[in-house]
């Protein structure tokens, strides 16, 4: 499947596997293509920066959100194929979904257990409390009408995910109508 021009949502809570994935998606890729890593775009923001899972940041996230779908918007019309690997969740969709453009939402989920057990060895700067994550896997377990949109990973090898993404991307199963 040719996949320029389309913008891919792939998201999921912390510890999901969302950066390898995508990562393999961008460097597999038949097409131009480009990964945008939404964390990046918090860490623009230099000064005045409200840790981004708390409910005060809020109007900060809209901003980001706004500002990333921009980006994958210009991407997209200059012919790439966009991953977009964050946690945008189905409260953040909005400014996606208003792009004329093809979108696919795709939203790996990992059992709790083993979404804390990656964040905390990743290390670094990361997310590795066990709170924010246990909260952000709740929010992705609530989803209503976008419970297709769900690729269970609890087990799967990186290439077992990726495989499955691989294999929704090309029958669009996962793809994102405007009215979903």
């Amino acid at each position: 499947m040719d996949l320029s021009g389309h913008i891919l949502i792939l998201t999921g809570p912390p510890g999901s596997g969302k950066s390898t994935t995508a990562a393999s998606l961008v460097a597999n890729s038949e097409v131009p293509a480009v990964h945008l890593h939404s964390d990046d775009f918090w860490h623009y923001i230099k000064n005045g920066l409200i840790q981004p899972y708390l409910p005060e940041a809020h109007a900060q996230n809209k901003t980001v959100i706004d500002v990333l779908a921009g980006a994958a918007e210009r991407y997209a019309k200059g012919n790439f194929f966009v991953v977009v690997d964050g946690i945008i969740g189905p409260w953040f969709l909005d400014p996606f979904r208003s792009l004329s453009l093809p979108l696919h939402y795709i939203i790996l989920r990992p059992i709790l257990s083993e979404a804390i057990a990656r964040c905390q060895r990743r290390g670094g700067n990361t997310l590795s409390d066990q709170g924010p994550i246990s909260e952000l896997h709740r929010q992705f377990s609530a989803l209503d009408g976008l419970k297709r949109h769900v690729i269970e990973t609890a087990g799967q090898s990186r290439e077992e995910t990726l495989e499955a993404v691989q294999t929704v991307l090309a029958d669009g199963t996962h793809r994102l109508n405007p009215v979903d």
